[in-house]
Protein backbone atom coordinates (compact mmCIF):
# COMPACT_ATOMS: atom_id res chain seq x y z
CA UNK A 1 0.00 0.00 0.00
CA UNK A 2 1.34 3.39 -1.01
CA UNK A 3 1.64 5.72 1.95
CA UNK A 4 2.96 9.27 2.23
CA UNK A 5 2.68 10.73 5.70
CA UNK A 6 3.22 14.43 6.29
CA UNK A 7 4.36 15.97 9.55
CA UNK A 8 5.95 19.10 10.93
CA UNK A 9 3.22 21.67 10.56
CA UNK A 10 2.27 24.12 13.25
CA UNK A 11 1.65 27.72 14.19
CA UNK A 12 4.42 30.20 13.48
CA UNK A 13 4.70 33.96 13.31
CA UNK A 14 5.32 35.73 10.03
CA UNK A 15 9.01 35.64 9.20
CA UNK A 16 9.49 32.35 10.99
CA UNK A 17 10.48 28.91 9.72
CA UNK A 18 9.17 25.38 9.70
CA UNK A 19 10.42 22.11 8.25
CA UNK A 20 7.90 19.64 6.94
CA UNK A 21 8.63 15.94 6.48
CA UNK A 22 7.05 13.40 4.16
CA UNK A 23 7.72 9.75 4.97
CA UNK A 24 7.03 7.44 2.04
CA UNK A 25 6.45 3.70 1.92
CA UNK A 26 4.81 1.05 -0.22
CA UNK A 27 6.62 1.88 -3.47
CA UNK A 28 10.14 2.18 -4.86
CA UNK A 29 11.02 5.67 -3.69
CA UNK A 30 13.79 6.23 -6.23
CA UNK A 31 11.41 5.60 -9.14
CA UNK A 32 9.07 8.53 -8.53
CA UNK A 33 9.17 12.29 -8.53
CA UNK A 34 7.84 13.57 -5.21
CA UNK A 35 6.21 16.91 -4.59
CA UNK A 36 4.68 19.19 -2.01
CA UNK A 37 1.28 20.75 -2.50
CA UNK A 38 -0.89 22.98 -0.40
CA UNK A 39 -4.50 23.98 -0.10
CA UNK A 40 -5.40 27.27 1.51
CA UNK A 41 -8.92 27.81 2.86
CA UNK A 42 -11.35 28.23 -0.01
CA UNK A 43 -8.73 27.61 -2.69
CA UNK A 44 -7.67 24.83 -5.01
CA UNK A 45 -4.62 22.68 -4.39
CA UNK A 46 -1.41 24.36 -5.50
CA UNK A 47 1.84 22.66 -6.47
CA UNK A 48 4.54 24.16 -4.26
CA UNK A 49 7.68 22.21 -5.13
CA UNK A 50 8.73 18.89 -6.59
CA UNK A 51 11.90 16.95 -7.28
CA UNK A 52 12.84 14.80 -10.25
CA UNK A 53 13.73 11.21 -9.45
CA UNK A 54 15.88 11.08 -12.59
CA UNK A 55 18.37 13.85 -11.87
CA UNK A 56 17.25 15.72 -8.75
CA UNK A 57 15.99 18.75 -10.67
CA UNK A 58 13.82 20.98 -8.56
CA UNK A 59 10.74 23.05 -9.29
CA UNK A 60 9.35 25.81 -7.11
CA UNK A 61 6.19 27.80 -7.54
CA UNK A 62 6.89 31.50 -7.97
CA UNK A 63 5.13 32.20 -4.70
CA UNK A 64 7.76 30.29 -2.70
CA UNK A 65 10.95 30.71 -4.72
CA UNK A 66 13.85 31.86 -2.58
CA UNK A 67 12.02 30.98 0.65
CA UNK A 68 11.27 27.25 0.46
CA UNK A 69 13.76 24.44 -0.14
CA UNK A 70 12.88 20.85 -0.98
CA UNK A 71 15.35 18.10 -0.13
CA UNK A 72 15.25 14.34 -0.28
CA UNK A 73 16.88 11.64 1.81
CA UNK A 74 16.57 8.54 -0.34
CA UNK A 75 18.09 6.34 2.37
CA UNK A 76 15.18 7.27 4.62
CA UNK A 77 12.51 7.46 1.88
CA UNK A 78 11.75 10.94 3.17
CA UNK A 79 11.29 14.30 1.52
CA UNK A 80 11.55 17.58 3.41
CA UNK A 81 10.30 21.08 2.80
CA UNK A 82 12.23 23.78 4.61
CA UNK A 83 10.08 26.88 4.75
CA UNK A 84 11.71 30.18 5.70
CA UNK A 85 10.44 33.76 5.80
CA UNK A 86 6.92 32.49 6.14
CA UNK A 87 4.04 34.78 5.27
CA UNK A 88 0.39 34.69 6.34
CA UNK A 89 -0.51 33.72 2.76
CA UNK A 90 1.48 30.51 3.24
CA UNK A 91 -1.22 29.34 5.66
CA UNK A 92 -2.58 26.09 4.26
CA UNK A 93 -2.74 22.35 4.67
CA UNK A 94 0.41 20.93 3.09
CA UNK A 95 0.43 17.57 1.36
CA UNK A 96 3.06 15.44 -0.31
CA UNK A 97 2.41 13.09 -3.19
CA UNK A 98 4.08 11.19 -5.94
CA UNK A 99 4.25 13.61 -8.79
CA UNK A 100 4.44 13.97 -12.52
CA UNK A 101 6.02 16.96 -14.20
CA UNK A 102 7.28 17.59 -17.69
CA UNK A 103 10.97 18.22 -17.01
CA UNK A 104 12.72 20.53 -17.83
CA UNK A 105 9.81 22.63 -19.09
CA UNK A 106 9.78 25.67 -16.79
CA UNK A 107 6.11 26.27 -17.47
CA UNK A 108 5.13 22.73 -16.44
CA UNK A 109 3.85 22.46 -12.90
CA UNK A 110 3.92 19.56 -10.45
CA UNK A 111 0.92 17.26 -10.80
CA UNK A 112 -0.07 14.86 -8.05
CA UNK A 113 -0.46 11.19 -8.88
CA UNK A 114 -1.89 10.13 -5.54
CA UNK A 115 -5.05 10.92 -3.65
CA UNK A 116 -4.52 13.45 -0.90
CA UNK A 117 -3.55 12.17 2.52
CA UNK A 118 -4.24 13.86 5.83
CA UNK A 119 -1.71 16.62 5.25
CA UNK A 120 -0.17 18.84 7.87
CA UNK A 121 -1.55 22.26 8.78
CA UNK A 122 0.70 25.31 8.63
CA UNK A 123 -0.66 28.49 10.15
CA UNK A 124 1.29 31.72 9.84
CA UNK A 125 0.15 34.56 12.04
CA UNK A 126 0.73 38.19 11.16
Amino acid sequence: EVQLVESGGGLVQAGGSLRLSCAASGFVFDDYDIGWFRQAPGKEHEGVSCISSRDGSLYYADSVKGRFTLSSDNAKNTVYLQMNSLKPEDTAVYYCARTWKKWPDESSECNALDAWGQGTLVTVSS
